[in-house]
């Protein structure tokens, strides 16, 4: 479906803002991202895939590791698990004023634990690195392939200006500006936010490439670097962009300390206790996911001793919770199901 000019609206970015009447004009960028990371999580906890039996289970082969390489993979799973411990710390002291300060760096930690996690998870998968786009086109690859549950399968493809969403069924419904109530209103703010977030990422690399002489498309006509792109352009610069995925989404977080943006946000007149609430939850279910996958991997006795290990502050936390909650009835009793996306 083509992009319309009414879809280009409500952001934290200048090309996503618009005016309302229920809406402070200076608070729409903030409450829109709040709407966003809502619909993700309303839309996860309303898809039946939260139960212990329905989370993912890799039935590939999977490579060898060694003491060596669970080493690394135990120094991932700390990032990510101390990562998302600073994050929840900040939630127990339940000041609604301390978490519109602290959203300098909660917005980070939230999308830093979950990538640590993910790094975990792809390292038992042979891939090894800290690239990050690397990790993420890895990481859009494996939700299009359905190896992570229908709850989080959904995806943006396409060519800029006709991006397709892909297991939203109601996503191409116009969204409002109302905290998602319902699931359709959850799958249209969802479309519209991995839509612009595609568009936002078109243009970042079309700006990356034609910054550079070797790789900038030029003219057909007169050899000089194109200044405007049509379609036929932009197709050339898909390849580089890969599927856009809730990975892709929980990036839109890193904003900087320094970034203007940020500002923005603490003047908002919005629920930054919601919010947060709904930036854990997410990091939680995802954190948890990939917890199993690395547990599948290296097997849950050695999994079990990683968390017997864990430093104080860790210790009889949401991590260990986790291990008894989710994996050792996922993977204990071998009674699991693949939770494929629809």
């Amino acid at each position: 479906m083509k992009e319309r000019d009414e879809e280009k609206v409500l952001s934290l970015y200048q090309e996503e803002a618009q005016t309302t009447d229920k809406v402070a004009p200076a608070s729409i960028p903030a409450q829109v991202f709040l709407n966003y990371f809502f619909a993700i999580n309303y839309h996860i906890q309303n898809s039946g895939t939260i139960a212990p039996g329905q989370l993912p289970i890799l039935h590939e082969q999977k490579p060898e590791l060694n003491e060596q390489d669970h080493e690394a993979v135990k120094k991932l799973l700390l990032n990510s698990w101390s990562t998302e411990y600073a994050l929840r710390a900040t939630a127990e002291l339940g000041d609604e004023e301390y978490m519109r300060n602290a959203l300098h760096w909660t917005f980070p930690q939230a999308y830093y634990a979950v990538f640590a996690g993910l790094q975990a998870f792809l390292y038992t998968r042979g891939l090894r690195t800290n690239n990050e786009a690397w990790v993420l086109r890895e990481a859009g690859r494996l939700v299009v392939k359905n190896t992570y549950p229908r709850a989080m399968g959904f995806y943006a493809s396409g060519h800029y200006d006709d991006f397709n969403v892909h297991r939203l069924p109601l996503a191409y419904y116009k969204p409002g500006l109302q905290i998602a109530g319902k699931e359709l209103e959850a799958q249209s703010q969802i479309g519209q936010f991995l839509r612009t977030t595609r568009r936002q990422r078109a243009k970042a690399v079309r700006q990356q490439v034609q910054a550079s002489t070797a790789t900038a498309i030029r003219s057909n006509k007169t050899g000089e670097v194109l200044q405007k792109f049509g379609p036929q352009h932009w197709q050339q610069l898909t390849w580089r962009i890969g599927y856009t995925t809730l990975f892709d989404l929980m990036a839109r977080l890193r904003i900087s300390s320094t970034h203007r943006e940020i500002e923005r946000f603490v003047q908002a007149d919005i629920d930054f206790k919601l919010f947060h609430e709904s930036l854990l939850q997410i990091v939680s279910y995802l954190n948890g996911i990939h917890e199993c996958f690395v547990a599948q991997a290296i097997g849950l006795q050695k999994y079990e001793e990683f968390v017997q290990e864990l430093p104080k502050y860790l210790q009889r936390s949401f991590v260990e919770a986790r291990l008894e909650q989710q994996l050792k009835p996922l993977l204990g009793n071998g009674g699991y199901e693949l939770g494929q996306a629809a």
